[in-house]
């Protein structure tokens, strides 16, 4: 069986490798950072994982498509458990996160901040 974008390999990962941001390539345009993938011994595919800052931009884009509208048309309440949610997924880890989150969400990086400390407070 040949490797290919129609390999069954391939076809079971795209979901999750589109989830993350990522890309199906063949795999002999791997790159040092990609990851290929093998079936039966032989490679197949490779994965091409996203920078963590696009990561942070397709999170963005798939909670928009979740809620069915721009993140900064949400309720205040609806906003915070996005806060809580990105959290929980380390976005604010990456570097301007923070900075990121309160744009899509139309609010300062107080009210971010806010947020995030609002479940730490005694």
């Amino acid at each position: 069986m040949s490797g290919g974008p129609d390999h069954p390999l391939a076809v079971a990962v795209r979901p999750l490798v589109d989830a993350m941001g990522g890309e199906v390539v063949p795999h002999e345009e791997a790159g040092p950072d990609d990851v290929v993938l093998s079936w039966e011994g032989a490679p197949v595919v490779a994965v091409r994982l996203p920078q963590l800052a696009d990561s942070l931009d397709h999170i963005l884009a798939a909670l928009e498509r979740t809620h069915g509208r721009p993140l900064a048309d949400l309720d205040r309440r609806a906003k915070q458990e996005v806060v809580r949610g990105l959290e929980a997924r380390g976005a604010f880890s990456v570097r301007h996160g923070v900075e990121t989150v309160a744009s899509a969400l139309g609010v300062s990086r107080f009210t971010v901040y806010n947020y995030l400390n609002r479940d730490k407070a005694p």
